[in-house]
């Protein structure tokens, strides 16, 4: 405590940034980490796993075996100009086997009598539903018969209108036509936006066998990629090529001296390049918190090349915009001289117990251990206006949210939230798990991973249907 108000009045004097990590010389590997310089002076440090395969590289499914159908995924999205968001999810197209819907004719006359609801028939000369005969022959809802003989639809409690024309809310307009009160004033609105996704998807289980699969990890705010150190090694035992970059600034990767290298776009473009440097055919992300930012961006930019997306603690999808009333707004030095009770906070609210076992767990995660300047910078810099529900609602992969129950970043109603914008989506829940849940609950977060990893749609091909 003494260290860090010592070194915070000595950053308010001398004008330097406490802690500040310098950029890293070497791009080369070393103790299993590989150093990748995304731009000139700007490396960031990487846990890459490549597994040894004595046997050749399994394919995705067994010679001769058919092919997956793919799943054609349909919906408009329409956003109108209050910010509200119409979601329509659109049936497949019709297949030259199925039923169609039999198309009206106009005026909703027909050239033969039809069966009811209830199976009685109707017009000329038939019974009604409630087997009452009407006067001329003709048939009105409940047996009531009209002036002149003409059906009429029934109102708003029960009350015929003038002439048999039925009116909303039981009200007699002029020529016995419906209107509202209110339609002729009421303009219809006008959509500020209107996005139609149609596309297919082929979704199929990715085992460690398979050498077109990649899992991509990327973490949060104030972590490291040491945070994933239980999930990188259970799947790597697996036989699955893993990633783990560390975000500018944090961990091994350099920390550049300006704030603008630490903008939501910036570590975009860092995310970017790792992943075209190790993506194959069949990429999965998995995100937490503030990573989750960056595994949505990914998907949207390379939907061809994201197979899965897995959301840990990530939030709604709504638009980052930083608070201009947070505490990491102050100084970097008053941070500093803060940092003991930030890390205190920190273990308060990430972990749903505050023992011996959660402080060793944070030590080694390398978890909120930047220096003030980048994580002041960071928080600033989240600034992603393009990330809203329509941004979200476009995403046509599957999407897996893990949820911690005694998070206090992020609460339920927002996990929640993105699960029903999302096309493909299930939540699940851990109830001993808080923010760090990948720390907490390991074994069952690497449980609930592996499945969704191993999962595929099931499909009428799939289980031998052939009607």
């Amino acid at each position: 405590m003494l260290t860090s108000l010592t070194d915070g009045f000595l950053c308010c004097l001398l004008g330097k940034t406490p802690n500040a990590v310098g950029p890293l010389d070497s791009v080369e590997s070393c103790d299993g980490f590989t150093f990748l310089e995304v731009k000139p002076g700007r490396v960031l440090r990487i846990r890459h796993g490549v597994p040894e395969r004595r046997d050749p590289p399994a394919s995705p499914g067994p010679a001769g075996s058919p092919e997956r159908p793919a799943l054609r995924c349909q919906r408009r999205i329409t956003l109108y100009r209050n910010g509200q968001l119409l979601i329509e999810n659109l049936p497949e197209a019709t297949g030259p086997g199925s039923p169609r819907r039999p198309r009206p004719e106009p005026d909703g006359e027909s050239g033969a009598p039809e069966a009811t609801k209830d199976g009685m028939a109707t017009k000329d000369g038939t019974t009604t539903k409630d087997g009452t005969a009407t006067k001329d022959g003709t048939a009105t809802k409940d047996g009531v018969a009209t002036k002149d003989g003409t059906a009429t639809a029934a109102t708003k409690d029960s009350t015929a209108t003038k002439d048999g024309a039925a009116t909303k809310d039981g009200t007699v307009t002029k020529d016995g036509m419906a209107t509202t009160a209110t339609a002729a004033k009421r303009r219809k609105r006008k959509p500020k936006r209107v996005v139609t996704v149609d596309c297919k998807k082929r979704i199929t289980s990715c085992k460690g066998t398979h050498s077109d699969v990649v899992l991509f990890f990327i973490h949060g705010v104030g972590g490291s990629l040491d945070i994933w150190k239980e999930q990188l090694e259970f799947f790597s035992k697996l036989g699955y090529e893993v990633v783990a970059p560390d975000l500018a600034g944090h961990g091994g990767s350099s920390a550049p001296p300006v704030a603008a290298a630490y903008t939501f776009y910036a570590l975009a473009e860092d995310m970017r390049v790792v992943f075209k440097r190790y993506a194959k055919k069949r990429n999965i992300l998995i995100g937490h918190s503030y990573g989750v930012s960056f595994c949505t961006f990914l998907a949207h930019e390379y939907p061809e090349l994201v197979h899965k997306v897995i959301m840990i603690n990530g939030g709604g999808p709504t638009a980052l915009e930083p608070s201009l009333c947070s505490i990491f707004n102050l100084p970097p030095c008053v941070l500093h001289c803060l940092s003991p009770c930030l890390a205190w906070s920190f273990l308060k609210a990430g972990f749903a117990r505050q023992g011996a076992k959660e402080k060793q767990l944070l030590k080694e995660g390398n978890a909120f251990n930047v220096s003030s300047f980048v994580l002041r910078a960071t928080m600033s810099g989240q600034y992603w206006p393009e990330g809203d529900e329509l941004y979200h609602a476009e995403l046509a992969v599957p999407v897996l949210l893990v949820h911690g129950m005694h998070d206090k970043f992020v609460p339920i109603e927002e996990d929640q939230r993105m699960a029903e914008i999302l096309l493909i989506a299930f939540l699940k829940v851990i109830d001993e798990g808080s923010h760090m849940v990948m720390l907490e609950c390991p074994d069952t977060v690497n449980t609930l991973l592996h499945e969704f990893v191993l999962w595929e749609p099931d499909t009428p091909a799939a289980r031998g249907d052939t009607k």
